[in-house]
This record gives C-alpha cells, sequence and structure tokens, in this order.
C-alpha cells in the first residue's frame, strides 16, 4: 500500500514552527516510506484566506525543503462537499438547527448550572416542518449538525495507542454553517477520502476531532486512514508559543538568517528519543525517522538550541553551499575565507562581520604596555607567510620576549583583528598578509 499524507494549512497567515513541525513529521514519514505528500490549502474561510498568504506558506515550505507531489485547493471543491452533504440528509444523519448563538450560550450555562455537561440537546431533531418554517419566516437561517452515535469510537493512535471517544459526550459537531460556508470537519474528510490519504497525522489537540470524524468517514465510505497525534509544541519554559508565533514565523526565522536545514533538525528531533543535533540532510532525517521514537511529553522549543544547531550546521558546510548567499552579503575573501571563519560563526550574516575585520582598513587594538612588545613582533614577522609562520613566528617570539600563554597570544590575537576570541591565528594571519598584519602590530590603519 503507497502511503498518502497530507499537510493542511489555510491560508490566513503565514507558517510558524508548530504547523511546520506538523508539516516536517507528516513529509518524514511519506518520504521514508517513499509514498506521496499532498500540500492542500484549507480555504473554505473565502473571507480570511489569501492568494499572498498562500503563496508565502509554499514559499515557505519550498525553502524549508518541504516538497510536495500535489496540491489542491479547497475552494475549488464545493460541490463535492455538497454532495457528501446530500447524502448525510438522506441518510438522516445531518439536521438543521435554528438556534442563534446567545440561545446555544444560555443553553450551555444552564447545563452547567444543573451539573450536566454542556452538550448540545438535539432540540433541532425534533423540529416540524411548520417550527422550520416559522424560523425561516424569522429571517433565521439553519446550521446544520452531524448526528453522532452516542457510542464509543476506538482507533490504534501511532503515537498514542489505543484511544477512545465516547460520542454521547460530545455535541454533535456542526458541519454547515448558517451561511452556507463549511467548517474544517466536512471537506478534510471528504478530501481525505477521495485523496485516499492513508495517514493522518497532526497534533494532539485534534483527539476529540478524530472521534466525531471517524463517524463522518465511516458515514461516506469504507475508507478510514490511520491516525497518529504528536504532542504540541510548547517554549523552553513549557509554556505556550500560541503569543510569540509572529516571531517564530518561517518568514522571521528566514529574515534572522537561520538555515532551513537547521530549523528541520530541530523541529524533526524534539521530543523524540534522538540526540538533538544537526542533521546533514533532509534525507538523513527521513531515514532516522519513527513513530516509535516520539513521546508523550509536549515537545519543547529552544531559540537558544536552534542558534546551536544552526552553528554546528555551518561549522561544517562546504564553501559551494553558502557561495550565493555570502555574494548577496557582499562578503569576499572566497574559500580560504570561508573555511577559517565558519568554526567562529553562528549565521551566515555573522561572516560580514569578520570579512570587516580581515579586510577593511582598521588598526590593532594595543594596550599601552603592549606596544613595545608588538612592535618587536612586526619587525620579527617574515615577509613570506606560509602555513606554518604563525608557530615559527611565536615560538621565537617566546624565546625572546619571555613570554608565554596568554601574555604572549592575547596581544597579537587583538593587535591583528581587534578581537579577543575568534578563528585560529595561523590561518588569520595567512589571510591578512605580511604587510597588512605588520602594519596594525604598529598600530597603523590597515
Amino acid at each position: 500500500m503507497e502511503v498518502i499524507a497530507r499537510f493542511a494549512p489555510s491560508p490566513t497567515g503565514r507558517l510558524h514552527v508548530g504547523n511546520v513541525r506538523t508539516a516536517l513529521i507528516n513529509w518524514l514519514y511519506v518520504r521514508e516510506r517513499g509514498g506521496k505528500f499532498i500540500l492542500r490549502i484549507d480555504d473554505t474561510d473565502l473571507e480570511r484566506s489569501t492568494n499572498d498568504y498562500e503563496q508565502g506558506i509554499k514559499d515557505d515550505l519550498s525553502w524549508l525543503g518541504l516538497n510536495w507531489d500535489e496540491t489542491f485547493n479547497q475552494s475549488h471543491r464545493f460541490p463535492m462537499y455538497e454532495e457528501a452533504a446530500d447524502k448525510l440528509r438522506a441518510d438522516g444523519l445531518l439536521y438543521a438547527c435554528y438556534e442563534t448563538s446567545e440561545e446555544l450560550d444560555r443553553q450551555r450555562k444552564l447545563q452547567r448550572v444543573q451539573g450536566k455537561p454542556p452538550v448540545y440537546n438535539r432540540a433541532g431533531l425534533s423540529l416540524t416542518d411548520e417550527e422550520k418554517a416559522a424560523f425561516e419566516k424569522e429571517g433565521r437561517k439553519p446550521h446544520w449538525r452531524f448526528k453522532l452515535s452516542g457510542k464509543t469510537v476506538t482507533w490504534r493512535d501511532m503515537v498514542r495507542g489505543e484511544q477512545s471517544v465516547d460520542t454521547s459526550s460530545l455535541s454533535d459537531p456542526v458541519l454547515i454553517r448558517g451561511d452556507g460556508s463549511f467548517l474544517y470537519t466536512l471537506p478534510s474528510v471528504v478530501d481525505d477520502i477521495e485523496a485516499k490519504i492513508t495517514h493522518v497525522i497532526r497534533g494532539e489537540d485534534h483527539v476529540t476531532n478524530s472521534g466525531a470524524q471517524i463517524e463522518i468517514f465511516q458515514a461516506l465510505s469504507d475508507h478510514l486512514p490511520t491516525f497518529a497525534h504528536t504532542p504540541l509544541l510548547v517554549g523552553k519554559d513549557g509554556k505556550g508559543l500560541s503569543k510569540r508565533l509572529g516571531s517564530l514565523s518561517m518568514e522571521e526565522l528566514r529574515e534572522q538568517g537561520f538555515e532551513p536545514l537547521a530549523i528541520c533538525s530541530l523541529l524533526g528531533k524534539i521530543g523524540t528519543s534522538d540526540p538533538i543535533e544537526a542533521r546533514p540532510s533532509m534525507e538523513v532525517l527521513a531515514e532516522e525517522f519513527g513513530f516509535d521514537k516520539i513521546g508523550r511529553a509536549p515537545a519543547r522549543f529552544d531559540e537558544e538550541e536552534l542558534l546551536l544547531i544552526n552553528g554546528r550546521l555551518l561549522h561544517d558546510m562546504p564553501y559551494e553551499a553558502v557561495k550565493e548567499h555570502l555574494e548577496s552579503l557582499n562578503v569576499g575573501g572566497g574559500e580560504d575565507f570561508w573555511n577559517v571563519i565558519r568554526s567562529n560563526i553562528t549565521k551566515v550574516v555573522d561572516s560580514a562581520a569578520w570579512s570587516t575585520t580581515l579586510y577593511s582598513p582598521m588598526p590593532g587594538v594595543i594596550d599601552d604596555e603592549d606596544r613595545e612588545f608588538c612592535a618587536a613582533a612586526a619587525n620579527a614577522l617574515p615577509d613570506d607567510i606560509t602555513d606554518g609562520t604563525w608557530s615559527d613566528w611565536t615560538n621565537t617570539l617566546k624565546v625572546d620576549h619571555a613570554r608565554k600563554g596568554k601574555t604572549l597570544y592575547m596581544p597579537l590575537r587583538k593587535a591583528l583583528t581587534g578581537r579577543e576570541r575568534g578563528p585560529e591565528m595561523g590561518p588569520i594571519l595567512k589571510l591578512l598578509g605580511a604587510e597588512k598584519a605588520k602594519a596594525r602590530l604598529c598600530g597603523e590603519v590597515a
């Protein structure tokens, strides 16, 4: 059986880390099994959905490397949903209700006062044709509810194991609003049947929904997907991310300079039994994926962890992979420069500062007590800088000036780079060249 899964975002905003994790898990499972990944655009909310957001979602997924095999829009499929609704009506499973939102709210409040669960009382089922006509004359338009069986629905969840939902504890779900627009539930089921979705993989906040949706699947078709409900994403403090999703959108993370593979490496590993570390490719992430590795505790997203993974990824990244990015930042120096500085940056954009350090005119930083030593070091520096120059040169200075350790190396580093930390000084010295290095050691701008 071909594995077919889908990611179904609504084009009412940009993708953030929470829904990207859902997309990634679907993609990894499909690619690991050689199946099909479908991008379904859930744009039944015609007022809030926009073409710009839809394109933004596709741009974000493409940037992340989450390519899809097929895509379609729910807004193009309304006749299919109407046909399914007609079938449910004919089977007595979709019924009209005329309560206003205020009346429903009062009903729930009364039930709570009486110690009853706030479940819809199914008054719509007992309405006569005359009563419906009277409501219509008032100007009320019906919303349509699916009649649940009242039985317990069970399924084997790929993450949570054996699951059950007592549908008698649920209100019959509204499938069609009073204005005739569809809510998420019915179109999703119809599309999953039509696309032959084999696995519905989503957050655990949909567990209860699955109980109702399974009954709708059974009412419309013999097709029933396998379900997997993954723990939700939280911040490192264990709290929800809802208030910070704007700053954790793919658009924002991309502008901050994060690598897509770093984002996928973190989102693909948090909440699993695998170590959280940068992976060399999306293919490796797919090969390592398994639902049996996903724990039941919420997955904690830590931006500091993302920064560390981003840095580790860059430390091993070849020049060709960043060449265009470096050129867009007007960073020169080529492959030799990249190989020297990559282990000391966490984002590619950080390379611009090192380019300025090495190639722009600047004076060295020399403390008063080190001026004589640095001037002597300039005189001792050979004109031809090779791979072994730094070692030979500092060994000579160690003997001639009775310096060692920090008192030997720190004045030279500060004079040559203006910094107290950075890459190994041997390659740095070679990139600077003798003329620039000597000038900086003498306190001159070079």
